[in-house]
């Protein structure tokens, strides 16, 4: 049998977690987090992050391992990533990856382009000049410098603005330039399992987690980041609302309705980009017994 990866994607709310479980027990093997927040150690209840017991009944990778201030990016997760399955691919026919993070999901499967690692200083001006001008002047100066990337990039994101800005000034060229986006051939298989919902079903659930989280103290633990909001890791749905709480600008009730319509929005970006790929097999949450057998018919 090859070497295999199981891919298991969807929304927000879906039902990713207790399933990978069930996977995973199925299968004899671990699961790798594709959650660019549940990375965080100071993060657990607002990214849903696998419980103690979840923890104990099967080994994961890449979940609690950084620290709020680090730098962490999709780069260096495939390189991660694709290092620790040449391990487990000695011991396991198959590993498990599931998360709902498009980029880092894509990092793993199709690779992405080699763009250089910026430098400190130069993250730290631009992230004082994000600070000082605002997003709105450096897309006004992303258009200039780069147009084409201008054109595509979600121009809402300051992540995405500011590092294209960020290549730009460091190696002298266009962010585009460095982005071929040519698939990378694995050394492994890979089957992707989507989960999906009808709408009203998963904002429902969206909603009851929301409700869920609040009651295990989503509210205490973005209290107790507080002092660390504007550092990319809290750029999150769940914190920055509760933040603007905090700050004193929204009720509380407003701030717990806003996470929810915003997770919503999210699950719905999600599925945008998820469905792009035409490899990914649908299937609803409850559909185990069907995933069990179409991957025993691969495998």
């Amino acid at each position: 049998m090859l070497d295999t990866l199981i891919v298991l994607i969807g929304p927000t709310g879906v039902g990713k977690t207790e399933l990978s479980l069930r996977l995973a027990e199925t299968f004899h093997t671990c699961i790798l987090s594709a959650d660019s927040r549940q990375l965080y150690a100071d993060l657990k209840i607002g990214t849903a992050a696998p419980t103690a017991a979840q923890l104990q009944r099967v080994k994961h990778y890449f979940v609690g391992t950084l620290g709020l201030t680090e730098y962490y990016s999709a780069a260096q997760y495939e390189a991660e990533v694709l290092k620790l399955l040449d391990t487990l691919f000695e011991e396991k026919e198959v590993v498990l990856l599931t998360g709902g993070s498009m980029m880092y999901v894509d990092a793993v499967c199709k690779g992405i382009d080699d763009i250089p690692t910026v430098d400190n200083e130069t993250r730290q001006l631009m992230l004082r000049r994000y600070e000082s001008e605002g997003l709105e002047q450096l897309c006004a100066e992303l258009k200039l410098l780069d147009p084409e990337y201008y054109r595509i990039v979600d121009l809402k994101n300051p992540k995405r603005v500011i590092h294209a800005l960020e290549i730009c000034y460091m190696t002298g060229r266009t962010y585009t330039s460095f982005r071929t986006c040519n698939t990378k051939e694995r050394p492994f298989r890979i089957l992707k399992i989507g989960l999906t919902r009808p709408r009203e079903e998963l904002y429902a659930r969206i909603n009851q987690r929301v409700d869920q989280m609040m009651a295990d103290g989503l509210l205490e633990e973005a209290r107790r980041v507080y002092p660390h909001k504007d550092y990319n890791a809290l750029n999150t749905v769940g914190y920055k609302e509760l933040f603007k709480y905090l700050d004193g600008e929204w009720t509380l009730d407003f701030a717990i309705e806003k996470i929810k319509q915003n997770s919503r929005i999210y699950s719905r970006k999600q599925m945008t980009w998820f469905k792009r790929d035409a490899d990914i097999h649908w299937y609803h949450p409850n559909q185990e017994t069907e995933i069990v057998n179409y991957l025993r018919s691969q495998l």
